[in-house]
């Protein structure tokens, strides 16, 4: 199996292992059962928080290019991937990318933690995430620049959304290297550990995360996705609806612990 779930609590690492074959490149079945996992994360009434972790040192080197080479018939390409993935009319969920989970729109965060390269699709994949911690030797850029393939899942609209349009630009088109220490600095992550912690550094902000009431968290997390270029009136009506909902579920009771004495001077560690 090329996915595992490794459970800590409410902490769900969903472990991608495909490195010995191609540095965690994605094929289909592995595509297949990481929205499974991601799926089965976003439903189960005990997860809060996941972390996405490539093993072996590369997060994901993007789409398996071995396959990829396969499909050079027209005919056979509709028939395999713009048919599977073509998004339908209407309301209908979208269906899975390339990549996997990059078109579900999960109801609770997902933090990447990037080890080696996220290039391509894998840097896509990274950028579908809440929240991307990198190790000082990670890296991104869009490598597929050099094969003409183009970006289908979603960095050609998460990165301008991340770093602004003329940077991103610049980082499509040009395809270069995206090294941690650039990334930090331009917003594309958000934590830099040293090499080989990116895993634990992130599963202690998950569990950090985890540890707060989840209406609140998901209730946030949901305005910030949804109010994304909205103009100002209609955000805040968002805003409005998604905290008024969460704080009838949790923040009544929420404020009454701090009125008994909870977090006074500071101290969150009893909360």
């Amino acid at each position: 199996m090329t996915v595992r779930i490794e459970k800590s609590g409410a902490v769900w690492t969903i472990v991608h292992s495909r490195y010995e074959e191609a540095r965690n490149a994605m094929d289909p079945e592995s595509a297949d059962v990481l929205v499974e996992a991601m799926n089965r994360f976003d439903s189960d009434h005990d997860a809060s928080v996941a972390v996405l972790w490539g093993e072996g040192g590369a997060f994901c080197a993007g789409w398996d290019l071995k396959y990829a080479s396969t499909l050079g018939d027209r005919e056979r390409f509709d028939e395999e991937i713009a048919q599977a993935l073509a998004f339908p009319q209407g309301a209908a969920p979208a269906p899975r990318g390339p990549l996997g989970p990059t078109r579900l729109e999960l109801s609770k965060p997902v933090i990447a933690a990037v080890e080696g390269p996220a290039v391509a699709g894998g840097m896509e994949l990274a950028l579908w995430c809440d929240i991307r911690v990198m190790s000082q030797d990670a890296y991104f850029g869009v490598y597929c620049r050099r094969w003409g393939i183009p970006l289908l899942d979603g960095g050609s609209v998460r990165l301008p959304r991340v770093v602004g349009q003329g940077r991103a630009l610049e980082i499509i088109l040009t395809g270069r290297k995206v090294p941690a220490d650039e990334a930090l600095r331009i917003g594309m992550c958000e934590k830099v550990v040293a090499p080989g912690t990116a895993r634990e550094a992130a599963e202690a902000m998950a569990r950090e995360i985890a540890r707060f009431p989840q209406a609140a968290v998901r209730a946030d997390r949901r305005t910030v996705h949804e109010t994304h270029g909205l103009p100002l009136r209609e955000a805040m009506r968002r805003e409005w609806h998604n905290g008024v909902e969460a704080h009838w579920q949790e923040g009544a009771d929420g404020a009454g612990c701090f009125s008994s004495g909870l977090g006074r001077g500071g101290d969150f560690e009893r909360i």
